[in-house]
């Protein structure tokens, strides 16, 4: 079995994270960005998004493709040149220059050469041949270029180009003002400028007689060769322009121009920056200058850099700009510069999933095919307007569906409450559907925030758990403030009021109510069971509530007046939990719906609640103790009462066995946070935005000076937990049932968070005869539970008789939190919850309206009836367990780790048979075949650096999975061998073969008085044999790895070992070769030798001694 695994990453979706540099090939019309942490996008059309990472990490400063070469010149801030192999699927470095003595500040790569201009900060630049990536011995020195009386460095280059009228003058801009146009035949200066304010950019016009610089003081100078001694004009298009005459008061720097000719119109000089001071809220800006018109685009980010694109790719023609690719800090834009108003184009990339921080990620593979054309025709009327007409510009490259088929949904939560249904099928990504989960509550008003009863006040309506049944097509979504929204689907407008309920979940132990703060540990400690300091908090809890304590009132308001609901997805049924006596509701940890059952189920770490969202009625609302009904659980679990250790400041914790110090190192706090989902979606603490009520203070003090607040892991059921006791709380121990002075296993079982739930057709007692409808629950100490659900016999009186939820007195156990469930037949196969075939609820059809529900069980066939049991999957966040039904044995046990803990459990089907698939938080993925729990695939993919891939990493079916890699990126990956084979085909082509246009005639008296820029021999003028060799100790050439993958491509094994044979015989011949040259030369040389000696020997053979 082991054969069908294997993990690769497969494909990137998103905004590259922190953008630095840009690159286009005007040929192959494909875009290149770089990025601060070393990575590469590569877009073309849609379908054609390549990434490929630096293993350095360093930032890349700039780009250059090689036009229409299939080859890409990176340069890192680790001062090191890459060459990038672009005609294989998967990108490669081909070879490398590491610079030692010199930082590179610029590149310059001319049209159809091949000797790459580096300048560096030292204010030299250097040549390099791309082919063999050597050094020339060719420098051109910054006091060479300089006048000799200059007596200060002229900074570092800032700009490389060579002249569009004569390819053997080179211009270079120096920082502080300086720029040179250099002649490379004579080695000498042709010209030099001088400016007072610091150069950023410099670009030239196409016939090579002018160029523009750009400036520190928001200032613009353009240049005539003629006469260098001042600039020609000069203009600073955003200053304001004073009344005496002065020059105009100077702006924000000008950080890059780009002056660009028509044949038919004005040039454009499209530039960022420059702004006026005094308008400090203005946000960052493009401005196009055509003719006498000014045009200022402003953008929602700052902006990184910015291309023009042109219909040639030769710089001596005229440039006629179509577009400008404007990259921002979060968004990639691109203008029409064909249309007066400047229209954007519409981004056909999946550049905007962070336009909310995303929260939470759900991922469906092999859902059902209607699925995504419905969501697409509710999600394409929320289209804008106003975007240009033509086609995308970014069009290079190729790209086909490949051999996978199967519709694939990937659906993201975000922080500001909306929700994005994507159509993720064959690699690609692009939006179906937004829902706005806040629109069902009333907008909070300014300043009101700190007198409601919100918990969280930043992103109130940040998603946390999501739940969606694709058959069904109801969705459910749970919030931070503690609420769960009921979503059906419908493909017609309604206008209706939205039912809401509350319900109230505490946590109570002999009728004290002790509700949990999000601050302190999730064990109450003694001093939280005493009246006293209940009466406490209720008497000073004025400071936080205004002379009210809040109770039974939820975090949000809901809309009470008829909403109209677009197509799509419309609200249901909101469920709020409240306050109780003046603490905020805890956030909910757990949720399953049942469309067949028409019930929805929720858990925090008080309790369990399950509604019937066909009659809108609360089932149950139980504190976790409760739910074991007549089992005390505590009689299963003897541990011996311990001592409490005294301490000043905070938790103790006390570990049973000697491995446990190192697994709560490595559980820290975020096993709770994560299984148990308590943290904000957005990063912040549990307690965020949440008000202390006094008792909640003396609580938070007791942990003492300069303590963090700690939520203990609840999943580590082997541990005792220790709190520390004050004096005064020793003496009051008498009124906690003569309870020793540690807290008992009592008090740790009874504050237990619902972790998982799930609805099925299952047998709810030991040894039951018949399947019964069931709801089984899954703690935070390992605990499963399984209640019964009794529905009315037919659907006649689904919705007047009620549905009764009762505990079943089974409990199974596992160790560490419960994290999924799942039901295989008596054959070892998948047995899906039954589900409610989708119905419109709103159909204009009397047809559709009165049609009874359509449910579809999944039982086994009749053939299986002779077994009659079933399998259970249990998965905690240590161990998997496979129980057999209805006699409760353990058939099987594995423990997945001792050291570390599960993030992550699903269990999903791969080719034709199913495997729990694990990510652990030591970053291993395991999956493990069912029902017999024998370890598939255990590798070590990626450390959980972060809290992000934490809560979104998520396994679905047929070998995928998926995580946000970087707050903008979804990184898509496959545990599959097959897809691993496949992939190749799946993948875009970044390089087609493309003629390139052919130069324009350049006519008679050009040719004969536009200069000498066609007859100059770079190779004459750089190569070793003019130039001679450069220092060896300047730069280190690094080979790399592309040649070889070129050829391996994605075909491993045996192709792959071919490949690398015939590179080796290449290789070996070549040195044959050089070899069989080197001895051919030997024996040239000696048969010359052999020749002179006879001939020597002649002349003297007859001469006697005396006479030499």
């Amino acid at each position: 079995m082991s054969d069908y695994f294997q993990i690769c990453k497969t494909v990137r979706h998103g905004f590259p994270y922190l953008p630095t540099a840009l690159a286009f090939d005007p040929v192959q019309k494909i875009l290149a960005i770089g990025t601060r942490t070393g990575a590469i996008r590569i877009l073309g059309r849609p379908g054609v998004d390549c990434y490929c990472q630096h293993e350095s990490g360093a930032a890349v400063l700039q780009l250059q493709f090689l036009i229409n070469e299939g080859a890409l010149v990176s340069a890192s801030a680790d001062d090191t040149l890459h060459l990038w192999n672009l005609r294989q699927k998967r990108p490669a470095i081909l070879h490398s220059l590491k610079f030692n003595r010199e930082r590179i500040t610029y590149c310059h790569l001319p049209f159809q050469s091949k000797w790459l201009y580096v300048g560096t900060e030292r204010g030299n630049t250097h040549i390099v041949n791309i082919e063999s990536f050597i050094l020339s011995g060719y420098v051109i020195m910054w006091n060479k270029a300089i006048e000799l009386s200059t007596k200060t460095h002229p900074g570092p280059v800032v700009h490389l180009s060579d002249s569009p009228r004569d390819e053997g003058k080179l211009l270079i801009g120096y920082e502080n003002g300086t720029v040179v146009l250099w002649d490379l035949r004579s080695k000498r200066a042709d010209l030099r400028v001088y400016y007072d304010e610091a150069i950023h950019s410099v670009a030239w016009h196409h016939e090579g007689k002018q160029f523009m610089c750009s400036h520190s003081d928001g200032s613009l100078t353009l240049w005539n060769l003629k006469s260098p001694s001042r600039p020609f004009q000069t203009t600073i298009p955003h200053g304001k322009i004073q009344r005496d005459g002065k020059k105009p008061e100077s702006c924000k720097p000008i950080l890059k121009v780009e002056y660009k000719t028509c044949k038919s119109s004005e040039p454009f000089i499209i530039f960022s920056g420059g702004l006026s001071y005094d308008k400090a809220c203005r946000r960052p800006s493009l401005t196009i200058m055509h003719g006498k018109a000014i045009t200022v685009l402003e953008m929602d980010h700052p902006i990184v850099e910015f291309l023009t694109l042109c219909e040639t790719p030769y710089p001596n023609e005229f440039q006629d700009p179509y577009a400008v690719v404007v990259l921002l800090e979060k968004d990639l834009i691109v203008v029409d510069l064909t249309q007066s108003n400047f229209p954007i184009f519409e981004n056909p990339y999946p550049v905007d999933i962070h336009e909310s921080p995303v929260t939470c990620t759900e991922y469906f593979a092999d859902c059902p095919p209607d699925l995504i054309p419905v969501l697409y025709s509710v999600g394409a009327k929320h289209k804008k307007q106003g975007y240009s007409n033509k086609e995308w510009p970014i069009s290079g490259g190729a790209w086909n569906l490949g051999a996978q088929t199967y519709p694939e949904i990937i659906i993201t939560g975000h922080a500001d409450g909306s929700i994005k249904f994507w159509d993720a099928s064959a690699i690609t990504l692009q939006m179906l559907y937004k829902l706005k989960t806040s629109k069902v509550f009333e907008k909070q008003k300014l300043g009101e925030g700190k007198s409601t009863a919100e918990i969280v006040e930043e992103d109130p309506y940040a998603v946390q758990m999501m739940y969606w049944c694709p058959e069904s097509r109801i969705f459910c979504v749970a919030g931070v403030s503690a609420y769960v929204i009921i979503y059906r689907f419908s493909k017609h407008e309604v206008n209706t009021e939205i039912a809401s309920l509350e319900v109230r979940l505490q946590y109570e132990v002999e009728d004290i109510i002790t509700p949990e703060p999000e601050i302190i540990p999730p064990f109450p400690d003694a001093s939280s069971q005493l009246p006293s300091l209940k009466n406490l908090s209720g008497s000073t809890n004025t400071v936080a509530c205004e002379g009210m304590m809040k109770d039974s009132i939820p975090c949000l308001s809901v809309k009470t007046r008829p909403v109209r609901m677009p197509p799509g997805y419309q609200a249901d049924l909101v469920i709020q939990l409240v306050w109780v006596d003046g603490e905020p509701p805890q956030q909910i940890t757990s949720l399953a719906v049942s469309s067949a059952y028409g019930l929805v189920a929720f858990g925090n770490c008080n309790g369990l609640a399950v509604v019937d969202f066909m009659q809108k009625t609360v089932l149950l609302s139980m504190g976790t103790i409760d739910l074991y009904g007549s089992s005390d659980p505590y009689q299963r679990q003897p541990r011996s009462p311990r001592k409490s250790k005294q301490f000043a400041a905070g938790l103790t914790e006390l570990s049973d066995s000697p491995v446990s110090l190192e697994l709560e190192r490595c559980k820290s706090p975020t096993s709770d946070h994560v299984n148990g989902h308590c943290t904000s979606p957005t990063s912040q603490t549990c307690g965020s935005g949440k008000r202390l009520s006094s008792a909640d203070v003396s609580k938070a003090n007791r942990r003492g000076p300069g303590r963090p607040p700690f939520r203990k892991a609840q999943s580590a059921a082997c541990m005792e937990i220790s709190l520390p006791v004050t004096a005064e709380e020793n003496r009051e121990n008498s009124f906690s049932r003569s309870r020793s002075s540690s807290v008992s296993s009592i008090d740790k079982e009874s504050k237990e968070t619902i972790t998982s739930l799930y609805f099925m057709e299952s047998f709810a007692r030991k040894n039951d005869s018949a399947l019964s409808p069931c709801l089984w629950v899954g703690t935070g100490l390992g605990m499963v539970l399984i209640l019964s659900l009794n529905l009315p016999p037919n659907d006649d009186l689904r919705l007047t008789e009620p549905v009764m939820v009762s505990p079943s007195g089974t409990v199974l156990t596992l160790k560490g939190a419960v994290l999924t469930f799942a039901r295989l037949d008596c054959m070892g196969a998948l047995i899906h919850p039954p589900y409610e075939v989708w119905r419109d609820p709103n159909s204009t059809d009397d047809n559709e309206k009165t049609r009874k529900r359509k449910l579809v069980m999944h039982s086994p066939s009749a053939s299986q009836d002779m077994g009659e049991h079933q399998f259970a999957v249990v998965c905690s966040e240590k161990q998997a367990k496979v129980f057999s039904l209805p006699s409760q044995t353990c058939l099987y046990i594995h423990n997945i780790t001792e050291t570390s803990f599960l993030l992550r459990a699903d269990v999903v089907t791969l080719c034709n048979s199913v495997c729990l698939a694990c990510f652990c938080a030591n970053g291993h993925i395991m999956t493990l075949s069912l029902p017999s729990l024998r370890p598939m695939l255990d590798v070590n993919y990626l450390p959980v650096t972060d809290m992000r891939i934490a809560r979104t990493f998520c396994f679905t079916n047929e070998g995928q999975a998926l995580y946000l890699s970087s707050p903008t990126e979804i990184q898509r990956l496959t545990y599959s061998q097959e897809m691993c084979d496949n992939l190749q085909d799946m993948l875009g082509d970044l390089f087609t073969p493309v003629e390139t246009p052919e130069a324009q005639n350049r006519g008679f008296l050009k040719g004969l008085f536009g200069g000498s820029g066609q007859n100059f021999d770079r190779e004459e003028l750089f190569g070793e044999a003019t130039a001679g060799k450069a220092s060896r100790s300047l730069a280190q050439l690094i080979p790399g790895s592309g040649g070889i993958e070129g050829m391996k491509g994605a075909a491993g094994g045996v192709v792959g070992d071919l490949a690398r044979a015939r590179v080796a015989l290449e290789e070996r011949g070549q040195r044959l070769g050089e070899l069989d040259e080197k001895t051919a030369g030997m024996m040239a040389s000696a048969e010359a030798f052999s020749k002179q000696a006879h001939e020597l020997m002649l002349k003297y053979k007859d001469k006697k001694w005396y006479q030499f």
